[in-house]
């Protein structure tokens, strides 16, 4: 991959005939707006694409090139909570109990303290942080907002939705209406949802057509890492990819999760063994390269869609969150390609 820009969407498009050489079919971005965070998990406007990564232009440019190539683009919505410098609420910041925006929040009491930590924030914020403040989904006005955020994404051509945290969005009805109004714009569009357990009642066939599979990532690295797994890597948050699991107890589990659901829907799971939420493989298996080509292949050959996270074909080592999040290594530093593809 070379290197050309490669911290934006011009240099993704540069590297697209490296993407395609792996034999990637589609691309999931995690969060792409506009936001004062590197992981841009605090959106501050849903309608314009981050400058630092080129802004709409260059990622319309990549949207049209992986078009072009028959490559999907999958982006993460991000719709239970959003940051402190999004206008509706910075309104609030600013004009208090008068801002017509006061119930898109779940404001509890005045004054509020968005920044201030020794003073009580007086708003709901997503894991009680106070630069996430949690929107109001019980506003139609809120809902009818990010309704519309689902389908402008879905007219400009993307082909696909990450849903971050769904389980936190409890209002009846939310994900059975994103549904059917992303479907009605795309039928083939992708709805996965960030749920890590026993995801039965999210693929009923009403809200997604999959979701981020821990249930085969935790089973896979217990058997591939075995007692190698360095437990401060996996155990907050954990998905409990331990102890180790032997090949007997390995298949055992991965047929519990195949009678988990429908055929059809182990065909749509997206399957990883490690994301920007987790610590990477190879260093949760204290480097052993042996492990992370087994369970690479694992995954390769299980049912549904692979999932490879930017840098793990190259070796690329992280712990937990933010270190996961390394930028790509210089070719010097790649310990080797875990697979490669030839095309005719």
């Amino acid at each position: 991959m070379r290197a050309t820009r490669a911290a934006t969407f011009w240099g993704v498009l540069e590297n697209l005939d490296y993407l395609q050489d792996l034999g990637i079919t589609a691309l999931y971005f995690t969060p792409i707006f506009q936001s004062p965070c590197n992981h841009r998990y605090h959106t501050h406007d849903y309608y314009n694409v981050d400058p630092m990564l080129g802004g709409n232009a260059a990622f319309e440019a990549l949207l049209k090139a992986a078009h072009d190539r028959n490559l999907k683009v999958v982006l993460d919505g991000v719709f239970n909570h959003a940051s402190r410098g999004f206008f509706f609420f910075n309104d609030i910041l600013e004009n208090g109990s008068h801002s017509p925006w006061l119930d898109w929040f779940r404001i509890q009491g005045w004054p509020l303290s968005a920044y201030d930590g020794s003073r009580p924030a007086n708003y709901i914020g997503w894991a009680n942080n106070r630069a996430l403040p949690q929107f109001n989904h019980d506003n139609p006005q809120i809902r009818e907002y990010l309704m519309q955020v689902g389908e402008y994404w879905i007219k400009k051509g993307i082909d696909g939705w990450r849903l971050d945290v769904p389980s936190e969005i409890t209002r009846p009805g939310f994900w059975e209406e994103f549904r059917d109004r992303v479907k009605a714009l795309n039928p083939e569009a992708y709805i996965v949802g960030e749920v890590w357990e026993d995801s039965r009642i999210w693929l009923d066939g009403s809200k997604f057509d999959g979701v981020m599979n821990y249930l085969f990532t935790a089973p896979t690295i217990a058997f591939t890492a075995g007692d190698r797994v360095i437990r401060e890597h996996v155990e907050i948050p954990s998905y409990y990819p331990y102890p180790s699991l032997t090949a007997e107890d390995y298949a055992a589990r991965m047929v519990e999760l195949l009678d988990l659901y429908p055929w059809q829907i182990q065909l749509t799971q997206l399957n990883l063994l490690n994301s920007h939420d987790t610590a990477r493989l190879l260093t949760i298996a204290g480097g052993d390269q042996a492990s992370v080509a087994l369970a690479t292949l694992l995954l390769l050959t299980f049912p549904g869609a692979p999932s490879i996270y930017y840098g793990d074909e190259v070796g690329l080592p992280g712990a937990f969150d933010p270190d996961c999040r390394r930028g790509f290594p210089a070719p010097e530093q790649w310990i080797g390609r875990f697979w490669t593809t030839t095309s005719n």
